[in-house]
This record gives structure tokens, C-alpha cells and sequence, in this order.
């Protein structure tokens, strides 16, 4: 049976069946949708141990909590189940038992199986047509797929399910080559806010060509959190330099937890880089939120991927408790005068009924408001709150 590490490879000819390789893709997309990787639980414990900020603490305690009870209950760590990236590296001496499916198309079918499981049912984010009606095309397909030939026997595959709220905060620029690409990710974090859910993860590609750089960039997330040994053995080579450099700018900046301040913005700093043209110098940051979701395995044709699923106990106990800065409030009966003693910073520990809406939601409120046509029959936003949705 396949598994989740790389066994010896040659260039003995070995049969990959189509049907395992499906469902290793559907299997992989279950676990990853409520299993963090152990190294991320790890690195964001850490972070609220050493956290002081109040706000932040609760923050990341929240993130923890939530990771802890999606394990546990096999249920999404996230709403915004993501769009899937996978990288598919096949081994030259590979051969496959059926050839009637493409592997974009062996992919898509696995991410199909997995976004419509009946018992943990994924959201389909996924829309056709992106610059006209932008339809959603209902199984969340089709998905990104990246595919090397690469020397040996297996295919090595690392899938990851990427929310939008952090996508869409990807930053590019062409660089002159004196440029300092710190200082680059220094000035340009805090234009990001605080929209890709941070305490995450920043992948730098550096070098090829624009579009090399945003592969590499994405696929250096797929990589372990590891910084810490990093700086405890000291760093050697251009990158390793480079990241810890990056990682000690980004948390000195405050950002901190959701945006609230405090010590960690990142919990690491990925990199990859390719040779470039002499006159240039590309480079694409592409943030990881806090749902970060990812798994790396190994198909030697011995059957699908058996992922072994985590302990509970990989996972910090942790209580939340309510500060005096903490207000309990019902949404049905609150009061202007009750709002007015708020203040910035304050906890509320909300229950009652909240409306929610996306960005499509509230446009069509504001168009309907400005023709002068109002609200449908029957709908009242009188004492109600709205939650606003952001793009993830």
C-alpha cells in the first residue's frame, strides 16, 4: 500500500492504476479539509505560549480550538473549502493502467468524489466563465494541476486546498536586480491587512520568469514549518538567510494574529527560486491563511495512499477564558445604549440571529437602495445585524 513517504525508487517499470490514483486524490482532500498538519498545530501552539497580546491570544486560541474540534468531528476546518493546487511529479519509468483520462482529468474526478462525499460534503467554490456569468460549476472542479516527469518509478503527488481570502492578497513584482527582496516583503505585507487570516505561512518564488515565480512561490507552501530548527542551526545558503531575514521583518511589523497586533504574523517564511535573466529579478509572495491544508504522498503501485490519521493528543489543551473587557450579547433584544458601551477591542460573545451576506449580497442591496426600488416584499433589516463575508 502506497504511503505518505517516499520509498526507494528505480527504473524498474511499474503499473499506477487509475482507480488508485482517484482515490488517493478524493481520500486526500477529505483528510486535508479537517486535519492541519501536525508541524502547523506545533508552530501556532508555539506562537500562543510566547504570544502576550491579549487579543492575538484569544485570536490564535480560537484558531487551535477550532483545528482541535474539525479533527475530532471530521468536519472542515473552514468554511472556504479552497480551490485545489496539486503538483504531480511522475516518474519516467511510470506506467499507468488505463489511458483513457488525462491526469488533469484523473485529478478533477478525485476532487469530484471528494467535494461531493455525502458524509463531510465540501463547498464548491469553483466558477466557469470568470471574466462573464461566473457560474458555479457545482463539484469544484476543475482544479489546478501542475505535472513533472521526473526520473524514477512512483508518482510523488502534494495537494493542497488554497481559500480565496488568502489567494487573492498574492503580491508580484519584477524587481530590479539591486533590489533588496526583504525590504520588498517588509513595504508590501501591510497592504495585504489582514485578509489572508494571518498567523500563516509566506511562499516566495524568486527568479525564471513571471509566471515561474507564482509556481514556485505556491509550491514552497507545501513544505513543513521548520523555521525555528532553521535559526537554531544557523543559517547557511542565500535562502536560508533570506528566510529568516523575511521572518524576523514580518513579525516585527505588529500585524499579529487576525490583524490584532502582537508578536507572530508568520509562522514561516518559504522559498524557491530558478535561474533568471540577467536584467531581471521576479518575484511572487503568495500567503497561507490559518487554514492551512496540505498533505505530500507516494504512489509506488502497490494501492491508493493510506493517510494515518493524527492522535488527538498532537493537539494543546486549551480553554478560552472571558476577560472583563467581555460582553455577552443577544442580537434579538440589544439596545442602542448597550452598543454605545462598547469599545475597540472589546470581546463580544455573541448569540441571536445574525444575517450573512457576500459581496454579491450587498451589491444587489446597494443597487436595489440607489433605483430607488427598495428591499423585496417581506424583507426588513430593521434591528438586524449583517455579517459581512469577505471573499473567502
Amino acid at each position: 500500500m502506497s504511503s505518505n513517504t517516499p520509498t526507494t525508487t528505480s527504473n524498474t517499470p511499474v503499473v499506477i492504476k487509475q482507480a488508485d490514483f482517484i482515490e488517493s486524490i478524493a481520500d486526500s482532500l477529505q483528510y486535508i479539509s479537517y486535519y492541519h498538519p501536525k508541524d502547523f498545530v506545533d508552530a501556532m501552539y508555539n506562537a500562543y505560549k510566547r504570544e502576550q497580546s491579549a487579543a492575538a491570544k484569544d485570536a490564535i486560541a480560537q484558531i487551535l480550538i477550532n483545528s482541535r474540534m474539525s479533527a475530532e468531528g471530521k468536519r472542515p476546518l473552514c468554511q472556504d473549502t479552497g480551490i485545489v493546487t496539486t503538483f504531480v511529479k511522475i516518474g519516467m519509468s511510470v506506467q499507468w493502467d488505463k489511458t483513457d483520462m488525462t491526469v488533469q482529468e484523473m485529478v478533477d474526478e478525485g476532487v469530484r468524489r471528494a467535494y461531493t462525499n455525502p458524509d463531510n460534503p465540501l463547498r464548491a467554490s469553483i466558477v466557469a466563465d470568470p471574466a462573464g456569468a461566473r457560474k458555479n460549476t457545482k463539484d469544484n472542479t476543475p482544479s489546478v494541476v501542475h505535472i513533472d516527469m521526473v526520473a524514477g518509478n512512483q508518482v510523488e503527488v502534494m495537494i493542497a486546498a488554497k481559500g480565496g481570502g488568502s489567494e487573492n492578497k498574492s503580491k508580484m513584482a519584477m524587481l530590479n536586480p539591486s533590489d533588496d527582496i526583504a525590504a520588498w516583503v517588509e513595504k508590501t505585507l501591510p497592504t495585504m491587512g489582514a485578509g489572508w487570516c494571518p498567523p500563516g505561512m509566506l511562499g516566495i518564488g524568486i527568479g525564471g520568469t513571471a509566471e515561474k515565480a507564482a509556481v514556485m512561490a505556491k509550491e514552497s507552501l507545501m513544505d513543513p514549518v521548520d523555521i525555528h530548527e532553521l535559526m537554531a542551526r544557523g543559517a547557511e545558503t542565500t535562502e536560508e538567510k533570506l528566510r529568516v531575514d523575511i521572518f524576523e521583518r514580518a513579525n516585527n511589523l505588529g500585524i499579529g494574529a487576525q490583524g490584532l497586533g502582537g508578536l507572530t504574523t508568520v509562522l514561516d517564511i518559504k522559498i524557491k527560486s530558478a535561474p533568471t535573466h540577467a536584467a531581471s529579478k521576479p518575484v511572487v509572495m503568495i500567503p497561507n491563511c490559518a487554514a492551512t491544508r496540505h498533505v505530500h504522498f507516494h504512489l509506488d503501485g502497490t494501492g491508493p495512499v493510506d493517510l494515518t490519521p493524527p492522535s488527538l493528543s498532537d493537539w494543546p489543551e486549551i480553554t478560552r477564558e472571558a476577560g472583563e473587557n467581555t460582553h455577552r450579547v443577544n442580537l434579538d433584544n440589544i439596545t442602542q445604549a448597550e452598543i454605545e458601551t462598547w469599545n475597540s477591542g472589546d470581546t463580544l460573545l455573541l448569540n441571536g440571529k445574525m444575517l450573512t451576506g457576500r459581496d454579491a449580497a450587498h451589491k444587489r442591496i446597494q443597487s436595489l437602495l440607489d433605483s430607488g426600488e427598495g428591499l423585496p416584499e417581506g424583507v426588513d433589516f430593521t434591528g438586524k445585524f449583517i455579517y459581512y463575508v469577505g471573499s473567502c
